[in-house]
């Protein structure tokens, strides 16, 4: 595989992009700092095929990403390859307002086709390579200039690997015959919705103080408004105000601006600032949460009680036999909250009751709640039966030790 220089110039970049353009597919990566920033600044970008590599500088002076990210956005033709990408789309959707379509992602792939969890670059790579990845560069400020030849490699190794890993994956992919599940989950990853900062729903990430309409109205006006100025000021949204306080100030809202200087992670200047007269007004606008606003009485995470969590329990364990028999890792199959709230009662807006997860899963999951559906131990191993299969079952089979689980008793 041919590897370039560091590409710094439009021409080059352009040259280069007009002969990926013709290829099946191309790796990326990128390295981006986002400690100080809002917006993640991009430092580096990584692009590969089959044939040849290179990294390109975004800082370096004059250049124009314009041929990458039409390349990455309006080419249907090439198949944009990453791994545990939802960073790296973030960034070309901040770009551009779009994100890389069509799009593959190694991590999600290796969860349909294996047991893996969210399994790491470098065990990827040695686990499809056998080869070991240099960590030395890993955490470097890829902001400074000059980058060093190991800089470099390292960050351009990141793709020339994921170029020879894909074939092979996606190999194992077709023998399952799950690609299907696969571009359901793609798309997802590719649904601009992901990355666009949605002030009417942004306040829903906080932990919620309470259920008061007035309070939740003051929460979802201070996190919209929290996430503006973060936005305007290119910072964390965290340096503006944590959760914490934020929250705090929902729930017991300053009566004027001086009171500001006596909350909790707020500095005295607060109570005479501009940022403090602002947060003031946002509070006085805040309106109480409509009925059709307010969260579900169940929200993810919630108590579920004891006879519940025995039910969420038994939900789990039937999540891990089924991942076992599929070969398939659990997280992608369901979600530890889908399966909280299944065992609350809720039966819709859940992922597991929906197209192939329905299928793989859901489906054993609403028979085991209604109580349609047991474990047995069969030959010293755990898997799932029907009730009524195991009441006509023959007396006969001695080995077999059976172990019933009714949940609606």
């Amino acid at each position: 595989m041919k590897i370039h220089p560091l590409i710094t110039t439009t021409e080059a970049l352009t040259e280069l992009c007009d002969r990926l353009a013709k290829a099946d597919f191309v790796t990326v990566d990128t390295e981006f700092m986002r400690e100080n920033t809002y917006w993640p600044e991009l430092c580096l970008v990584q692009i590969a095929d089959d044939k040849e590599a290179a990294a390109i500088d975004p800082l370096a002076p004059g250049i124009d990403l314009k041929p990458l990210l039409d390349l990455m956005c309006d080419n249907e033709d090439v198949l944009k390859i990453f791994h545990a990408g939802g960073q790296d789309v973030e960034i070309i959707y901040n770009l551009t307002g779009k994100t890389p379509h069509p799009i593959f992602d190694t991590q999600i792939a290796m969860m349909a086709v294996s047991q893996s969890e969210q399994i790491g670059y470098s065990n990827l790579v040695e686990s499809w390579l056998g080869l070991s990845i240099d960590k030395g560069a890993r955490f470097t400020d890829w902001s400074r200039r000059p980058l060093t030849e190991r800089q470099i490699e390292y960050a351009i190794g990141d793709v020339t690997h994921l170029s020879k890993i894909f074939p092979k994956l996606l190999k194992r992919l077709i023998k399952t015959g799950r690609g299907a599940w696969l571009d359901i989950e793609m798309e997802k990853l590719a649904d601009p919705d992901n990355y666009r900062a949605d002030m009417e729903t942004v306040w829903q990430k906080i932990r919620a103080p309470s259920r008061n309409p007035a309070v939740l109205g003051r929460l979802k006006a201070l996190a919209a408004w929290r996430e503006r100025e973060a936005m305007d000021k290119n910072i964390p949204r965290g340096r503006i105000m944590r959760d914490e306080t934020l929250a705090d100030i929902a729930s017991h809202p300053p009566r004027d601006q001086a009171d500001l200087a006596k909350v909790r992670g707020l500095s005295s200047g607060w109570k005479e600032n501009d940022i403090g007269r602002r947060l003031m007004q946002v509070i006085a606008d805040a309106k109480p949460l409509t009925e059709a606003e307010m969260p579900p009485k169940t929200p993810r995470g919630a108590p579920l009680g004891k006879e519940g969590a025995l039910v969420a329990d038994l939900l789990k364990l039937l999540l891990k036999i089924r991942s076992r028999e599929i070969d398939i890792a659990a997280r992608l199959l369901a979600r530890t909250d889908d399966l909280e709230l299944l065992a609350a009662g809720q039966r819709k807006n859940l992922a597991i009751l929906e197209g192939w997860r329905f299928d793989q899963f859901g489906r054993d999951a609403l028979e085991l709640v209604e109580g349609k559906l047991a474990f047995a131990v069969v030959n010293g191993k755990l898997k799932m039966a029907h009730i009524d299969n195991i009441a006509d079952r023959d007396d006969a089979a001695a080995e077999v030790a059976e172990v019933v689980v009714h949940i609606d008793e």
